[in-house]
């Protein structure tokens, strides 16, 4: 039920937009739909922001991207071959864009540097590569996180086991948390990967059109920039809609950054009340502070005169990551989100070869 439900919350927001916004979902460079005026700015920038407008808060929710159109990266002309007649491929990019990399709606989102070649063999290759790394990595992981007493279970089960001393007990829960976010992680690739082989070899379109899904959230070495570069955009304008426009109506930009937060906050958490399992404050919470995190970090650069970042910088990404958002995660979990099946144990490799390979080798001693 929990992505049936995230995802009709995204249908929801981008019909909501649709219909509120007065000149029409404009490309970059129209003036009205279907008229361009002045010179054509549909450009995807590689490794940065996509147009050349001041982004705002980021698809997680997050923080703000000042865009621009040169930084040293270069840019790659968007350019589709139709197998559909124009408008209508336009109508469907229009529904099922998250990123809006060619829109007027998604100027500011920042996108990451493509890492795979641009020709349509080689990058089909890579893809293909990155879609069985992925797939490998989520079956791994999905696999050992059902091993742990009840969190592989349906009904849930907490990941801070009671019958453990302090120390065994944090350092199991943060084992469980780091999986559960790799894991999670690995997810968000390997559907991306699957959809871009259909999207660019089936449908024949352009590479250009599938840069990376998110950056390298962990070398990430500030908040910041984990939101606004690192973390995927996908539902930078879900969280806009409903959390970031009504929250700069009422309180301008300091309202924006926590509207937007708080809506990502009870996304998620509506999303795990549709598993029946009731509604909990963490999710809410932990994303609700990140706006206090991002003034902090603003205010520190305003004392210091310096940036939050360095190793001190990816300590403190790490502190609010992997122990902040520990009771968050074990909401999730005590829920019953790690019982969920994502490779059927049949076609499991982890089920089939390495969890049986590594038991009969620990049998053995």
């Amino acid at each position: 039920m929990e992505p049936t439900a995230c995802l009709a919350a995204a249908v929801i927001a981008k019909t909501l937009e649709f219909a509120l916004t007065k000149p029409g979902m404009l490309k970059l460079g129209e003036t009205v739909p279907g008229q361009v005026g002045g010179k054509p700015k549909a450009k995807i920038l590689n490794g940065h922001a996509n147009g050349h407008a001041n982004g705002s808060a980021n698809g997680s929710g997050n923080g703000h991207v000042n865009g621009s159109h040169s930084n040293g990266y270069p840019s790659c002309v968007m350019q589709e071959s139709h197998w559909c007649p124009p408008a209508f491929a336009d109508a469907v990019e229009l529904a099922t864009t998250m990123r809006g990399l060619r829109w007027k709606f998604g100027q500011g989102v920042y996108i990451p540097k493509y890492t795979r070649p641009l020709d349509r063999p080689g990058f089909l290759r890579a893809t293909a590569l990155s879609f069985v790394k992925n797939l490998l990595l989520v079956d791994l992981f999905e696999s050992t996180l059902k091993l742990f007493p009840g969190i592989g279970s349906p009904t849930g089960g907490t990941m801070f086991y009671p019958s453990l001393s302090p120390i065994p007990r944090y350092t199991v829960s943060t084992i469980i948390h780091i999986m559960s976010g790799t894991c999670l992680l690995s997810g968000f690739n390997m559907v991306y990967d699957l959809i871009t082989l259909i999207a660019v070899g089936v449908l024949g379109g352009s590479p250009l059109s599938w840069p990376p899904i998110m950056g390298k959230p962990f070398l990430s070495d500030s908040m910041h920039t984990f939101w606004a570069r690192e973390w995927h955009q996908l539902l930078r304008e879900t969280f806009l809609v409903f959390g970031g426009y009504p929250g700069k109506w009422i309180a301008g930009d300091i309202g924006m950054l926590f509207g937007t937060f708080l809506a990502s906050g009870l996304f998620h958490e509506c999303g795990l009340y549709n598993m029946s399992g009731g509604f909990e404050y963490t999710a809410v919470a932990f994303f609700g502070s990140q706006g206090f995190v991002l003034l902090g970090e603003r205010y520190w650069r305003r004392v210091t005169g310096r940036r939050v970042g360095g190793w001190p910088g990816r300590l403190w990404v790490y502190f609010i990551m992997f122990v902040a958002a520990q009771p968050m995660v074990d909401a999730w979990l005590r829920r019953g989100l790690g019982g969920g099946m994502v490779i059927p144990p049949q076609i499991s490799p982890a089920r089939v070869f390495l969890l049986p390979l590594a038991k009969s080798i620990v049998s053995k001693f």
